[in-house]
């Protein structure tokens, strides 16, 4: 569960530092003040933005699921048909969003409870702008286990192109939904 709620919050990272920078500019201009609800905000935010930065380099780099090797038989980048939905989603939420008043504070908690929970229940760990700022594409593709036959299908990520099909690649695959490709364990 842990790691279903770190690459939810990871998901947000970018929207949680467009509030963030937004909060700092209107205090820099004075229209802001410290007050109790402000300090909550910057601590809220850096909280938000230091464990989705962090959940995210543990799934990446830590993540203790069995490698599996897998021959890519065929690809569709499909980036394009989830990130520029969601990050609009930030930007309209965000940068009108008034978090001095806590009516705002209180709906901005809700919103993110709510899409918390559909995020998870619907497993829709691909739909991660964050990836994709650091250089992450995302893939339908179609693939077998090496030593299986049964052709199966999966969305994973790729750091840069995935323009190589037919080889040989490690993978840990979270499940149907979410996977990295290890670029550094690929047979030439």
């Amino acid at each position: 569960m842990f790691k279903n709620l770190s690459l939810y919050l990871s998901a947000f990272t970018p929207m949680y530092v467009l509030v963030f920078v937004k909060l700092v500019v209107e205090i820099l201009n004075g229209n802001l003040t410290f007050n109790v609800l402000n300090t909550i905000n910057f601590i809220l935010l850096i909280l938000l933005i230091g464990l989705g930065t962090a959940g995210l380099f543990w799934n990446v780099k830590f993540n203790r699921d069995e490698a599996k090797e897998i021959v890519i038989l065929k690809k569709e980048n499909i980036t394009d048909k989830h990130f520029l939905g969601y990050f609009s989603l930030f930007v309209f939420f965000a940068i009108p969003l008034d978090l001095s008043k806590v009516s705002n504070f209180c709906v901005f908690i809700l919103v993110l409870v709510f899409i918390g929970i559909v995020y998870i229940n619907n497993s829709l760990y691909y739909i991660n702008p964050l990836l994709n700022l650091l250089g992450y594409n995302f893939y339908d593709i179609e693939y077998y286990e090496v030593g299986q036959g049964e052709v199966r299908t999966a969305k994973i990520f790729f750091r840069g192109n995935l323009i190589i099909e037919h080889k040989r690649y490690w993978v840990k695959l979270k499940n149907k939904h979410f996977c990295f490709v290890d670029k550094s364990h690929k047979n030439s």
